[in-house]
């Protein structure tokens, strides 16, 4: 059925159409049509077998690209999903928060090791929780200890409205998770305190910082960051669906895709398409938006825990040891009704994303992440000669 074959498109003139429907590069070598032949495979077995609505990725190697969708965009008309979508990326947001403070950091307008204390006075204060103890750095690499305002579902719900100073008043009223810089937890909470520092320091909203220093140079054009609980997806994208976090077959779907992210914020609020990520992985990768000292400090890792199996974690970026032992880096998201990975080689010279717009995932795959791994491999992973 139409809904369940992967239609690929090299984006690129003079292509040929294929059996499916869509193109391939003909310029592309031999390597990589192989490789994209099992994205187009893994693709289709993510909706029939995984039971997903519809999954895209695209695939940047040096001047080529190659795109691919199986499944659908919405599932009351059975349209097809599109290069042009664009969707919820979630904590992907982390990666540009990060970039832009690292560019204030290179301009000399703080420093990594600046206290939290320094720059939001009485905002990190509670049960264990001591800004002038807490740095920039151990923001960005989840090494604050700060407890993680999303883990408390209860109060978020006691509130109708999450401008960035409840989420953080939240995480101050429970307990840290250990002293600060003394081990590593992922916590959304670190990336809402980022994102005001970014505010207090250039005395601008965060959606015109990401928008001015990354968005527009690079050519972002579907990439921003919503502003006051705007629940809509501006401009084309798929219909957002979830189980609600229910992971039995039958579980009731619904539409999530107008959705007030304001509680996710500088954490995991910001939208944009596979080729404008693949665009900013790349540059991003490739040295071309950070200082080389800057560029250090986001990809100095620390070990992570109770996270994404075999990474490690920089500043707004993670490493991940795929199966076959090639690493890529760059980063996930998963928010309600849509789940992204962005990963690339070191030197950005290859990119891969991909989303789906569902948040389940069935036949053998615990959950989306699953599939993206495989999507992974089969771009990254050279089969040996036989």
């Amino acid at each position: 059925m139409h809904e369940h074959t992967a239609h690929t498109d090299s984006g690129r003139p003079g292509t040929e159409p294929d059996e499916a429907g869509g193109a391939i590069s003909g310029s592309a070598p031999a390597s990589g049509a192989e490789g994209h032949e099992a994205i187009r495979r893994l693709l289709g077995q993510a909706v029939t077998r995984g039971g997903l609505p519809g999954i895209l990725a695209e695939v940047r190697d040096g001047d080529q690209q190659w795109f691919g969708t199986a499944g659908v965009a919405d599932t009351g008309t059975g349209r097809e999903r599109s290069r042009q979508d664009r969707f919820r990326i979630g904590s992907i947001s982390k990666t540009f928060v990060a970039t832009v403070v690292l560019r204030l950091a290179a301009e000399g307008r703080l420093s990594l090791d600046d206290t939290v204390e320094e720059w939001l006075p009485g905002v990190v204060h509670g049960p264990h929780h001591d800004g002038a103890r807490v740095s920039i750095r151990m923001l960005l690499n989840h090494t604050s200890g700060i407890f993680n305002y999303t883990d408390d579902q209860e109060a978020l719900n006691r509130h109708e409205t999450h401008p960035p100073e409840t989420l953080t008043q939240i995480a101050m009223s429970r307990p840290a998770a250990f002293p600060p810089g003394s081990g590593w937890a992922y916590s959304n909470t670190n990336y809402v305190l980022a994102g005001l520092v970014i505010e207090r320091v250039t005395g601008r909203a965060l959606a015109e910082e990401i928008t001015e220093r990354i968005s527009r140079p690079l050519g972002l054009a579907g990439t921003y960051l919503p502003r006051g609980g705007d629940p809509t997806i501006h401009g084309p994208h798929s219909r957002h669906y979830t189980k609600l976090f229910r992971t039995d077959p039958g579980a009731p779907v619904h539409d999530a895709t107008e959705f007030d992210s304001s509680m996710f914020w500088a954490a995991g609020g910001m939208i944009s398409t596979a080729g404008d990520l693949n665009r900013f992985f790349g540059a991003l990768l490739g040295g071309r938006i950070l200082p080389a000292d800057q560029q250090r400090d986001m990809f100095t890792t620390v070990p992570t825990r109770d996270w994404i199996p075999d990474a490690a974690y920089g500043l707004g970026v993670s490493s991940v040891r795929l199966p076959c032992g090639e690493t890529v880096w760059g980063m996930g998201g998963a928010l309600i009704g849509s789940w992204s990975y962005a990963y690339g080689a070191r030197d950005g010279a290859k990119t891969v994303t991909a989303n789906v717009n569902g948040d389940w995932c069935e036949g053998g795959w615990d959950d989306p992440i699953g599939v993206f791994t495989d999507l992974l491999g089969a771009a990254f992973c050279r089969r040996s000669a036989t």
